[in-house]
Formats: structure tokens, sequence, C-alpha cells
């Protein structure tokens, strides 16, 4: 019995090339910006140091107009070349001038403290083992100085960053400047990748044509531009067109113009890829990923172990260790206490808000299913009105986690996995929502040890019902206030996709990965991502 092939109609790759929208000196002129400006920071964040200290002129210009350091300023002053070098080889090594491809605020502000402190550092040992050379050998540094420059110059490269991002993050929601893309595959992966680049185009992708794996044979071109609108047309995938199959790949690159490719499909060959990109990759400049599935991925919660001669692998062990377990309580703890105590006022004035806009108590108390399925009150502030039919909920959560289609309520190109207009929800409640301050009397169950800050998100427990058995991984770990889905596209991402980022959260959990979610949870709030 012969397999029949099915013909794709393809769109030309040249077709898609998307003419750039700024020149090509722009990116470099704004790297040596960048540079420029570090030279000026890390010289006027060293001399302003010692001025804060010392209350000395740096300089002093003598009878004849020659220019010299005064001699209080002078052993510092030798140290200024280093001083410079430093910072600049630091920033250029935690990769603090790249332009290219997605960035993050968080990402960015935890590399510029690296690279600045560990600059210090440099400095305070340079200056104290040197001490000036032979000249200036008994001289003593003031360590305050040290401190002092420290801070000025983490303020000013931040500052310098916050500037450069926020323009960069204008520009591309403006369309400019994004790197155009190719995506392999026409999997749910492939689908969960486009839409998320479309839905942000803050990350720098612009996808403009997908690669077919299913196809070996050579797919016929549709070269007429008027099609490229139709994305109904069997040479279109998720609105984006097909420009050809895996073989075809280099000469889709060349043509399109593309400078990255995404591999978002398990099933492509990996002989074929690898042909592929020994034919393109390095020649070209073109940058290759893997999206992978991140519930295929090997654990890394594992232990070698020993049972008489034979070595065993420990899977699936406990999410956290002991001293883990002790260390996210105490961060818990800490954070919690900090978080309802100092904006105090502000609780309370949402607290009355809410009895002046509806009657009913100000705390909504609704049973949730914590870790390990145990079931507990948890505490949030009243957003609907009381006695409000909690039926619409239900059925809607059947079809989120079955992964109906009509579980959408957005479209194909923005997703919606949460309902925009709810009547039972009061006028604060809809701000409250907006900004997930909602959720904030949560912080007295995190104080009680039935949740954590960071976590997974604690289901109802009909929801529990609807559970497959590997969704229920995701009770093996304390429910968090806010967690990975929350900051990750939220309402954007099916129910499956927001069970992997948990199960991926909680095999590879550590207090950094918690302190990242917290920062970019705060930038969620700001923006209003919240509902």
């Amino acid at each position: 019995m012969r397999s029949e092939a099915v013909n794709i109609q393809a769109i030309a790759p040249s077709t898609v090339r998307v003419p750039g929208r700024a020149p090509r000196w722009v990116i470099p002129a704004v790297k040596v910006a960048m540079i420029v400006a570090d030279v000026v920071i890390a010289v006027g964040a060293f001399a302003g140091a010692f001025y804060l200290r010392e209350s000395q002129q740096l300089w002093q210009i003598a009878a004849d107009g020659s220019f010299s350091w005064s001699s209080r300023f002078a052993p510092y002053a030798l140290l200024l070349p280093f001083v410079v070098g430093t910072r600049l080889l630091l920033n250029r090594y935690y990769d603090l001038y790249r332009l290219r491809g997605e960035f993050s605020f968080v990402e960015d502000a935890l590399r510029l403290f690296k690279s600045t402190a560990i600059g210090s550092l440099l400095i305070v040992a340079a200056a104290f083992l040197y001490r000036g050379g032979f000249e200036y050998r008994a001289f003593s540094y003031a360590r305050s100085v040290f401190l002092l420059d420290f801070l000025l110059a983490l303020s000013g490269i931040v500052l310098v960053r916050i500037l450069v991002r926020g323009a960069q993050t204008l520009v591309r929601g403006r369309g400019i400047n994004l790197i155009p893309t190719l995506v392999v595959g026409r999997g749910p992966e492939a689908a969960l990748c486009i839409n998320e680049m479309r839905a942000r185009p803050a990350l720098g992708y612009r996808v403009i044509g997908v690669v077919d794996v299913t196809q070996t044979n050579s797919l016929r071109y549709k070269r007429s531009e008027t099609n490229l609108g139709k994305s109904g047309s069997a040479s279109f995938f998720e609105g984006v067109p097909v420009v050809g199959n895996l073989k075809e790949l280099p000469e889709a690159i060349r043509d399109a113009g593309a400078n990255e490719v995404i591999i978002a499909d398990a099933t492509v060959d990996g002989d074929a890829l690898f042909e592929v990109m020994m034919r393109c990759g390095r020649r070209r400049g073109v940058e290759f990923r893997i999206a992978p599935n991140l519930f295929n991925c090997l654990p890394r919660k594992t232990e070698i172990d020993q049972i008489g001669a034979l070595p065993m692998i420990r899977l699936f062990r406990e999410p956290l260790s002991s001293s883990a377990r002790l260390l996210k309580r105490s961060s818990d703890l800490t954070i919690a206490a900090l978080a309802l105590l100092l904006p105090a006022p502000i609780w309370l004035f949402i607290a009355v808000l809410i009895k002046l806009d509806s009657r009913g108590p100000v705390f909504y108390l609704q049973e949730r299913v914590g870790m390990d399925g145990r079931i507990f009150l948890c505490y949030k502030f009243r957003t609907m009105l009381p006695g409000a039919d909690s039926n619409v909920h239900r059925e809607y959560q059947k079809q989120f986690i079955a992964g109906r289609a009509e579980a959408n309520l957005g479209n194909g190109e923005q997703p919606v996995y949460k309902f925009q207009s709810d009547a039972r929800i009061t006028r604060v409640g809809r701000w409250l929502r907006r900004a997930s301050l909602d959720e904030v009397p949560q912080l007295f169950n995190v104080l009680r040890g039935d949740m954590s800050v960071v976590g997974p998100r604690p289901p109802i427990p009909y929801e529990v019902e609807d559970y497959e058995l590997w969704h229920r991984k995701r009770l093996d770990m304390k429910p968090g206030l806010t967690g990975l889905w929350q900051v990750s596209g939220r309402n954007r991402i099916p129910f499956e996709e927001m069970v992997k980022l948990d199960l991926y959260y909680i095999e590879n959990w550590s207090l950094l990965l918690d302190l990242k979610i917290i920062m970019r949870t705060a930038l969620v709030i700001i923006r209003g991502d919240g509902y």
C-alpha cells in the first residue's frame, strides 16, 4: 500500500524578505555610544567618589598654564586606566553590549550588579596591592572612596541601560529592527513559538516563514504576492507562509534573508538538520535555536546511588532537600512579613475601597489544593459580588484543562485563556485583578505555611478532579503567589504549557530563580498585565 504525499504549495522565500527599516550603521553606533558612556561613567564615578569623600579639587593649573593632578588625587589618578579597562572588560564579559534578540530587565540588572561588584573588588585589590607604585608606596587609600565609586558606577551604568532598553522596546514595538526568523515545524510547539513572538515584538523577532518537515520532495512555489494575505491557504501555518521543506532550508534562508532559525518540531530528522546547519549556518552567520519540550527533558533532581555492587540513578526525588526547604521557608517568611508590614496603609486603603464599592466582606476565602493534595483555605481580597455562581468558571476550567479550542477566548494570533468580561466582578475588583493586588492576602497563607511566595498556581479542588496523572506532578511543591507561568505569558498560555512550566520550576528550583521571578512579577504588576 503506497502512502500518498500531501501536496503543499509553498510561498517563494524571496517574497517574504523583510527590508531593513534602519541603516546598518545604527546598531554599531549605539554600541560605540554605550562604550563611550561607560568610559565617562567609570571616570566620573571614580573622580566623583573622591570628591565626595575628600571635598578637594582633582587637578590644578600652574602659573605657566600646565595641567596636573592635585597632590591628594594623584595616587587615585594612577588607577584610572585600570578602573576604565576593568569596567569595560567586565561589561563585555557579561554581554552588556548585546542588543540582538530577547532581553530581560531582570537579567540585565543581575549582570550589571555582578559586573560592577566584581570590578570594584578588582579595583580595591589593585589599589592595596599596587599602592600607587614606588612613588606613592606609603600612601593609604580611603576605603569609602571605593564604596562610593561602586554605588555611583552602578547607578550610572544602570541608568544608561534603562534608557537604551527603553528605546529598544519602543523601536521594536513599531516593528523596526526585528530579527527575520524562520520556524521549522508545523506542530503545537511551532504554533506556540509563532504566537508568542507575534504577541511580544519586544522579544526582537519577526517570524517571516515556516519550514515544513513532513515533506521530502521540493515544494511547488506560489509566487504571486497577492496570496500572502490569505492565511486560510494551504501555504500558511498560523498565518505565516510556508516557504519550503527542510531540504530547501539553505535556499529559503538565503532568499528570505533570515538571520535565525528556530527548530520547533521534535520529529525533525537530526542528520538532515545537521547537514543543513553545516551548509548554511556558520558561513552565512545564521543562528540556530532549538525550542525543547520541557516535559521530555531529563529531570535535574537525580542522585547517584548504589545497591551492593550495582550503581543506580534515583529519579524524581523530593523536589527540595532539607537545606533547600529551610532556605526557601526562611526567604518566604522574610518576604511575606516585609510585604505585609511596609505597605500596610495601602492594604488598609484597598480594604476600605472594597467596602465602599459593594456589600460583602473584604476578604474572600476559597478552598485550594496545596502540596501533596492537601486542602487549605486561601485568602484573597474580594473582587466579585457576594454569592456569585461558580458554575461558569467550573465549566470553563474543564475546557481549559482538556485543551479544547473554545477555551481560547481570544484568537489565533493573540490567544486568551481567561474571562475578559465577567459581570460578577466589581469595579474595584477589576482594578485589583489587573494589578494582581487581589492576591496580597495570600501572604497570610505564606506565613501559615500553606503557600510559598513563588511556586505553581494553587488549583481549586474541582480543577484537580479533571487532571491527568502527569498534571498532578505540579502538586509536588507548595503553591505560590507568583510563579514561572505568571511571568511567562500568563493568560496567553494553554494549560499543558502552564503545567510544563511548573514542572520545570520544580525540577530546577533555586533561590536565584525565585528572586528572578519576583523581580519579573514586579514588572508585570507595573505594566498591568495581570488580567
